[in-house]
Formats: structure tokens, C-alpha cells, sequence
């Protein structure tokens, strides 16, 4: 059940991150809270990540699997982000995204891998 909430949480945050970042209430000169780089690119993946993430949540399977794979993907981008000084394909960003994607995928994959169904 935790995995599954954690998964709805986690859906909620990036929704609501990346409607933020198309808001001007939330950003100042293309930085979402005036910290992190945002642009259309970068906000459409928000919002889908956290809609995979609440479809995942539907199964405790499912669930762990997003965080295994969406924990992968979003170290991969972190290492991307400072390898490629925070060009990755259509998006920008900057340390500060770097460090966010970063704890987000080592948090991700500690969830998706630790996670034990305690039903089965």
C-alpha cells in the first residue's frame, strides 16, 4: 500500500510541478519558484510522468515497476544534465534541476527495488 501511495504522491507533485511551470503566478524569467529552469518541454514531461505515475499506482506490480524504471530514467538524466551542462535534447536546465532529478531517481529506485509486497 505504501508503494502504491508513494506512487500517487509522487504523481501529484510532478502534475502539479508542471502546470507551475506554464503559470506566471510560479515563474520568474523561465525559472519555476525562481530556482529551477522550466520551459514547455520540461513541464509536458512533468505532467506525464505524473500521470504514469497515478495510472501505476492501480497496482502495488505496477507501482514498483514506475519506480524502477522512472528512478533509472531520471538518474540518467541527472548524469545528463551534468555531463551536458543542462542541454538534454529539447530541454534546459540547470544545477538545480540537476540536484532535484538527481535525489528523485536515488529515491525512486530505492523505493522500486526495496519494495516488498506484503501481500503476496
Amino acid at each position: 500500500m505504501f508503494v502504491r501511495s508513494l506512487a500517487v504522491l509522487f504523481g501529484i507533485g510532478f502534475i502539479f510541478a508542471g502546470v507551475a511551470g506554464f503559470l506566471p503566478q510560479f515563474t520568474t524569467d523561465g525559472m519555476l519558484f525562481g530556482l529551477f529552469a522550466t520551459d514547455t518541454m520540461h513541464n509536458l514531461v512533468h505532467i506525464i510522468s505524473g500521470v504514469i505515475a497515478i495510472m501505476a499506482a492501480t497496482s502495488f506490480k505496477y507501482a514498483r515497476l514506475y519506480f524502477e524504471v522512472f528512478g533509472i530514467i531520471y538518474l540518467l538524466v541527472a548524469l545528463a544534465g551534468f555531463w551536458l551542462n543542462g542541454e538534454l535534447l529539447m530541454m534546459q536546465m540547470n544545477f538545480a534541476d540537476n540536484l532535484l532529478h538527481l535525489a528523485i531517481g536515488v529515491v525512486a529506485v530505492y523505493v522500486g527495488f526495496s519494495a516488498k509486497n506484503k501481500l503476496a
